[in-house]
């Protein structure tokens, strides 16, 4: 006979992402962060509290909120350019249109030339791109982001964390980034949420000072770690604080 336990993976969490503002969540693992993401999203409902977007409730998937994971999802049958315009052709956008938009973002993301390819023939981070301009493709208000540079090489990642940031300041997205990587989320964010442990809350908020666009020299800065060694500690304390400037 087996029962089903129940855990609750957040508590009174409150956040609140201005429009443009690129914010980070950090925490330890199992705290909450992709269900908090995936709420977001509306692939899960909060049994309390609401969430809103521009003041509606959010209830169910919407093309207001673009979704990337950690695995670049892709249909393995189409080629890259079919895969981007693909979000748009579903919307009812013409084929030619669709196509030339997706011409156009797969330029942004930096996969010129691979349009004809497949999901099998791209590196992870190419896939990762793709997935990311099928996202825009939707043209979302805000991006979702769980973790989409976890499963990289630690090469591969920091490539994607300077073109990434570059791609959102361009397109002007707002962007909700959970990471367990913390100079990650300095490096990305212009805030950084700190969740507690499960059941997770925000018990801290961080603002990064750093100027946009991001220059790459900011990872071997002194800055960067006085931001890293505050955040590490504020991860292990007990005492937390709110919207805390360093």
């Amino acid at each position: 006979m087996s029962r089903t336990r129940r855990l609750q993976a957040l508590d009174h969490l409150s956040l609140a992402v201005k429009e443009g503002e690129f914010v980070t969540v950090v925490g330890p693992s199992g705290c909450g962060k992709s269900t908090l993401l995936h709420m977001i999203g509306g692939f899960g409902e909060p049994t309390g509290g609401e969430i809103l977007l521009r003041g509606s409730r959010v209830e169910r998937p919407g093309r207001d909120r673009g979704m990337v994971f950690q695995q670049a999802t892709l249909f393995p049958w189409k080629n890259t350019l079919r895969n981007v315009s693909w979000a748009q052709e579903v919307a009812g956008i013409s084929k030619r249109e669709a196509t030339d938009s997706a011409t156009e973002l797969l330029a942004l993301v930096g996969l010129r030339g691979f349009e004809e390819a497949y999901p099998g023939e791209l590196s992870g981070g190419m896939r990762q791109r793709a997935a990311l301009a099928r996202t825009l493709a939707m043209e979302p208000e805000i991006l979702l982001m769980d973790e989409p540079f976890g499963a990289l090489d630690a090469q591969t990642r920091e490539e994607m964390q300077e073109e990434f940031t570059g791609i959102c300041e361009k397109a002007g997205k707002t962007a909700l980034f959970v990471t367990h990587d913390v100079n990650e989320a300095i490096y990305l964010g212009d805030r950084v949420a700190i969740m507690s442990s499960r059941p997770g809350t925000i018990v801290e908020t961080i603002e990064i000072e750093f100027p946009r666009p991001r220059n790459p020299e900011i990872k071997k800065s002194s800055r960067l770690l006085e931001y890293h060694n505050y955040l590490w500690d504020a991860l292990h304390s007990k005492h937390p604080q709110e919207d805390a400037k360093l």
